[in-house]
C-alpha cells in the first residue's frame, strides 16, 4: 500500500511540470528491442505490444543443463490526462523444460510469469518542443541531413513502477514474492539521418534479494518510411543472474496504427549461452485529439473578419461610387 500510495504522490508531483506534446500520426512502439522510449504514447491513445519467441539456454561448466522452451512478451499502453504521462502493464511470460544432465538426466516442466510490472513514465525534458532544428531547410537537401550538435541533447522521461512476483516462482531467487518497486531513467535522441539513440537505466525489484541493475542502449535506423532496423545490448547485475545480451532485428510499418517485427537475442558465455528468435506485433486505438486553443485562428473567427472585411469594402466601394458620380456632374 505503501508503494501505491508513493508511485501516486510521485505522478502528482510531475503533474506540475511543463506539459509537452508527444503524439505523432504512427505509431511509436517499443519493439522489437526491450528498452522504453522517452516518449508516451499521446493522450487517449491505448497501444499493445506483443511478442511470442523460442528460446534455447545451455550451461556447460560445473552442471551441465539445458532449457528450451517459449514464451510471450506483452504490454499494455495508455496516455493519460497529460501529453507527457503514460501508464502502462509488461511482462513476460514463459513455458519451458528444464534439462539437468548429471548420472541420471531428467527434465523439470517450468512455467511462470518471468515478470509482471505496472508503473507509469513521464517526461521531464524535452529539447525538440518549438526546435528550430525541426523545420526542414526547403533549399538545402545537405542542412537538413547533416550533423546537429544540440541534437546529442537528449528528450528525458523517469519511470516508477511495481513489481508483483508469485511464490516459489522458478525465475526468481528464492524467497521472492509480492510487490518491489522499479525505477528507470530512460532518454532518447533523434538524429539526422533516420538515427534514434535510447538509453534505459533501471534500478529493479528494489530492497529483494534479486535486486539488480540494467543498462540497455538501443539504436536504430529506418532507410525508408516503412522499414527500420535496429542494434541493441542489455546488461544485467545482480547477485541472483549476470549477463550482456545483444539483439537485432526490424521491424515492418503495416499501416499508421500497426506495426510488424522480428529480432534474434544472444549473448556471448555460456553460464548460461543464451539464444531466442521472436515475432511480434504493435497495434494501437487512437481516440487522441488536439486540444483547441484560442489564438484568433478558429474557423468561426476567421468567417467574421472575412464577414467584416466584405462590409467595410462594400462600404469603401458605395463611397467612391458616389464621389465619382458628382465630380462627373461637374
Amino acid at each position: 500500500m505503501k508503494l501505491i500510495k508513493s508511485t501516486f504522490l510521485f505522478i502528482l508531483c510531475l503533474s506540475s511540470l511543463k506539459t509537452f506534446s508527444q503524439y505523432t500520426d504512427v505509431i511509436n512502439s517499443n519493439r522489437p528491442g526491450v528498452s522504453r522510449s522517452a516518449f508516451s504514447v499521446g493522450t487517449n491513445v491505448a497501444q499493445f505490444e506483443i511478442g511470442p519467441y523460442i528460446l534455447n539456454e545451455k550451461r556447460t561448466p560445473a552442471t551441465k543443463t539445458e532449457v528450451s522452451g517459449f514464451g510471450i512478451d506483452f504490454a499494455a499502453r495508455y496516455g493519460l490526462l497529460w501529453e507527457q504521462l503514460e501508464l502502462n502493464i509488461e511482462g513476460t511470460y514463459q513455458n519451458d523444460t528444464k534439462t539437468y544432465f548429471s548420472s541420471i538426466a531428467f527434465d523439470e516442466p517450468r512455467s511462470n510469469f518471468k515478470f509482471v510490472t505496472i508503473g507509469a513514465k513521464y517526461l521531464i525534458y524535452d529539447p525538440y518542443k518549438n526546435s528550430e532544428n525541426e523545420k526542414p531547410n526547403l533549399y538545402s537537401w545537405k542542412a537538413n541531413h547533416s550533423f546537429k550538435w544540440n541534437s546529442l541533447i537528449p528528450a528525458v522521461s523517469v519511470y516508477a513502477g511495481a513489481n508483483y512476483d508469485t511464490k516459489n516462482n522458478p525465475y526468481t531467487a528464492q524467497g521472492i514474492e509480492g510487490f518491489s518497486p522499479k525505477i528507470m531513467i530512460a532518454t532518447q535522441n533523434n538524429l539526422a539521418g533516420g538515427w534514434v539513440f535510447v538509453m534505459n537505466f533501471i534500478k529493479d525489484r528494489i530492497g529483494t534479494d534479486q535486486s539488480d541493475f540494467q543498462y540497455i542502449l538501443t539504436l536504430t535506423h529506418s532507410f525508408s518510411p516503412k522499414w527500420v532496423i535496429f542494434g541493441e545490448t542489455q546488461g544485467i547485475q545482480s547477485d541472483f543472474y549476470a549477463d550482456n545480451l545483444f539483439r537485432f532485428g526490424g521491424a515492418y510499418l503495416w499501416g499508421k496504427d500497426f506495426q510488424l517485427d522480428s529480432a534474434v537475442t544472444f549473448n556471448t558465455k555460456d553460464t548460461p549461452s543464451v539464444f531466442s528468435v521472436n515475432l511480434g506485433a504493435s497495434f494501437r486505438l487512437d481516440f487522441h485529439k488536439d486540444k483547441e486553443i484560442d489564438n484568433g485562428n478558429s474557423a468561426k473567427q476567421e468567417g467574421e473578419r472575412k464577414s467584416r472585411g466584405k462590409k467595410t469594402t462594400k462600404v469603401i466601394e458605395d463611397y467612391n461610387k458616389k464621389h465619382k458620380r458628382k465630380k462627373e456632374d461637374f
